[in-house]
């Protein structure tokens, strides 16, 4: 028995998020399935962290014990056989037994696409999000600095636990220009908040836009809300009534632009590999 560590890529569109649920098709279900055809007979597979209905990885990890006689590679190759067409695994490695996918982690790593059009485009709206009017890339650029560094982001997302912080490193914040009418976000922490990436993306297009001042992501990240956005999530995007000169626009970008890139760990010495 080994503990193997697996790299996932996987099209979010068919799935209800990565965790396992009863009724509902997720990544987390899907591996174990396959994980059972080749007589795996654990309990559960332990992800990195959790994505959201619709949005994509392709640097997703997660950790199952296996009694697997084999090269990591036929592993690989054997699971791959197993899992549905919208999902993949890129790499097998067999770690230290006591390896955390989650706790282990030093960063994770996001990136989230848009483009600007006034017509849809049903082929690139499946990995993108569509806006319009367009955005200043120098707004955008000049916004994405503000995040830089450890602040309190209570303004821009949940704590994924109970009673957990909400105070996060940021090691990169960045727009790329792709296309002349395409901009990728690409987006470095030591961990996230709930639904941090798709709020923060959704302010800097409204500032990009020219619909909100760059100076409130500044003003929140410097005194926090002290109340959970997600209570504003149901209003309209941009307009919100009794807004404070504390608040930043509330909305959250669609989940079909956002992609888990990579998820990092110490040197596999530190693990004791």
């Amino acid at each position: 028995m080994a503990r193997y560590q697996l790299t996932l890529a996987y099209d979010g569109t068919g799935f209800f998020g990565s965790q396992r649920q009863a009724k509902s098709r997720t990544v987390q279900a899907e591996l174990e399935k396959a994980l059972c055809k080749l007589g795996w007979t654990g309990r559960s597979v332990i992800l990195a962290g959790r994505t959201d209905t619709g949005v994509h990885a392709t640097g997703q990890v997660a950790v199952v014990d296996l009694d697997w006689s084999h090269p990591e590679g036929d592993l690989v190759r054997a699971l791959n056989a197993a899992l549905p067409a919208d999902m993949s695994v890129k790499e097998a490695r067999i770690v230290h037994a006591k390896f955390h996918p989650r706790f282990d982690a030093v960063s994770r790593r996001y990136r989230y696409k848009l483009f600007c059009q006034p017509i849809r485009d049903p082929i690139r709206e499946r990995f993108a999000w569509r806006i319009w009017p367009e955005v200043s890339g120098e707004i955008l650029a000049n916004a994405a600095d503000l995040f830089l560094g450890s602040h309190d982001f209570a303004a821009f997302g949940s704590s994924t636990t109970p009673k957990g912080g909400t105070t996060r490193m940021v090691m990169k914040a960045e727009w790329m220009q792709a296309e002349p009418d395409e901009w990728h976000f690409e987006v470095q922490a030591d961990a996230f908040l709930y639904r941090m990436v798709r709020r923060i993306v959704f302010v800097q297009v409204t500032v990009a836009q020219g619909k909100f001042s760059a100076e409130a992501i500044a003003r929140s990240l410097a005194q926090p809300a002290k109340a959970d956005p997600e209570r504003h999530l149901h209003l309209a995007q941009v307009q919100v009534s009794r807004r404070t000169r504390s608040e930043v626009p509330a909305g959250l970008a669609p989940a079909h632009g956002l992609t888990l890139v990579e998820v990092t760990y110490p040197h596999p010495e530190s693990r004791g590999q």
